[in-house]
């Protein structure tokens, strides 16, 4: 009897997370796999990221490019800042410069860095939240406005010169349209500014121009999509789970911790939930975007020297005072809100595909 029990209690200690268990009521549930420390929930959660980050910024690659071209100032296309008709004119010249193509010019150089780059967001975060909220009844607005911004600070260290080299390649195609990526990295490696710098006298420093309001605006933009998208996705749980919900999902699924799996959010209601979440990050953080802009392609105008945060802002503002830090804001809104609502719902539905909560 006893070898009888120790043989049964050893195949259950080496269960796997995703073994079934007969309920009284004889229905079955999984248990997801549930530690966010193993390399097989760290690879899922960073496939799901990635294919998220990727999809999103398909979605939304044309109007990417001209807010670029709004907010850095670009002698070709700032008449066409600020309203809507000007959007429209700057899209038909694009087109009729160089086709379709130019409207994802530089989209090539934004995948190869928004797949690593949300890959990492999305892993750093579920790390994070996992660090700081181990129960749902850790769970607070706080913990998962630092998650967010933890996670966005750790995503943007990691990738940075890929986002600079996407910002100068869609910049200067406006200029030539034959820019390359391997010619653009040419470029901006051998631009004498970092020679100058004042501490760090290397070449690589080239590609890290505009990291400190990268990193600035990162926290309360990542902190706060995070939070909203949080704020939005609980309120429609709990007050209007009827209408916003689809426990279909679900069925037969627990929790890491074991617990019911709370129903995810309809596609649409989803897709409502992070535009909103979009809209208020872009926000909370889009001066110190318009910022980082300018600093990332000064470069193009002169490469023998870089300009600080504080000499940046202040040109702004001498130049086009307080509504230049929100210069493209519009363009910004039509971008971001897709976007994000996109980025969500996929990894959202990556995740119950992937097997991860």
């Amino acid at each position: 009897m006893s070898s009888t029990t120790k043989t049964s209690t050893t195949k259950t200690s080496t269960t796997t997370t995703t073994t079934t268990f007969n309920l009284q009521a004889g229905t079955e549930k999984k248990i997801r796999s549930h530690d966010k420390h193993s390399t097989s929930y760290i690879i899922r959660s960073f496939i799901a990221g990635g294919t998220a980050g990727s999809l999103a910024k398909t979605v939304i690659a044309p109007l990417d490019r001209i807010k670029i071209l709004f907010q850095t100032n670009s002698p070709q296309f700032q008449r066409y800042a600020g309203s809507w008709a000007g959007l429209i004119q700057a899209t038909r010249k694009i087109y009729m410069d160089n086709g379709a193509r130019g409207l994802f010019q530089g989209h090539s150089a934004t995948l190869i860095r928004i797949f690593p780059y949300a890959s990492i967001k999305f892993v750093a975060y579920e790390q994070f939240r996992h660090i700081l909220i181990p129960t749902r009844k850790d769970e607070t607005s706080l913990k998962v406005l630092v998650s967010g911004s933890s996670a966005g600070i750790t995503s943007v260290l990691c990738t940075y010169p890929l986002e600079l080299i996407r910002v100068r390649l869609a910049f200067e195609v406006g200029k030539d349209s034959h820019v390359g990526l391997k010619s653009i990295c040419r470029r901006i490696y051998h631009e004498s500014a970092a020679l100058h710098h004042k501490y760090l006298h290397f070449r690589l420093m080239n590609f890290y121009r505009g990291l400190l309001p990268t990193i600035l605006g990162m926290i309360p933009y990542a902190g706060v999509s995070f939070w909203a998208h949080h704020i939005f996705t609980e309120f429609c749980r709990n007050s209007l789970s009827k209408h916003t919900t689809k426990p279909s999902l679900v069925i037969g699924k627990l929790d890491s911790s074991g617990q019911e799996m709370r129903p995810p959010l309809k596609t649409r209601i989803e897709l409502v939930v992070g535009g909103l979440a979009g809209a208020i990050a872009q926000t909370s953080s889009y001066p110190f975007e318009v910022i980082r802009r300018r600093m990332q392609v000064y470069g193009a105008y002169d490469p023998s020297k870089f300009v600080g945060i504080w000499q940046t802002a202040k040109l702004i503002w001498n130049t086009n005072g307080f509504k230049g830090f929100y210069v493209g804001l519009t363009i910004g809104y039509i971008k971001v809100i897709p976007m994000v609502a996109v980025s969500f719902t996929v990894y959202n539905r990556m995740k119950l595909l992937l097997n991860i909560d």
